[in-house]
């Protein structure tokens, strides 16, 4: 087995972290427990196959726990767990810079659009 060296906490960050939908599906976590269909409503744009492989990847790496309820009609919830939670204090200042500059990112993310499209 190969031992893993980060040159920064920010690489140990990425590795769990990593993709577009982890940090959406991590914040909304943080306000408690969620079924499948919550999240999908809540993470907006995700397929239903990519919300299953992040949460099973999230729950292989110790993010997020799998709660079945062992009902008919199956009942399942996802919530953090202690290290998902330390890991999502981490989010909120990140989200508190999106809000306050998300007009001037909604700017370069058109700009972006424009340039690709004249390309």
């Amino acid at each position: 087995m190969t031992e893993t060296n980060f040159q920064c906490g920010l690489e140990a960050v990425i590795e769990i972290l990593g993709g577009k939908w982890k940090p959406l599906i991590l914040f909304h976590l943080t306000s408690g427990a969620k079924r499948t269909s919550q999240l999908r409503r809540l993470v907006t744009n995700v397929s239903e196959k990519m919300l299953i492989q992040h949460l099973k990847e999230m729950m292989n790496d110790g993010i997020i726990r799998r709660i079945d309820f062992q009902t008919v009609p199956p009942h399942v919830e996802y919530e953090l767990t202690d290290f998902g939670q330390s890991l999502s204090k981490v989010l909120a200042p990140l989200c508190e810079w999106g809000t306050r500059h998300s007009a001037e990112v909604a700017t370069i993310v058109q700009s972006r659009k424009r340039g690709s499209e004249a390309a």
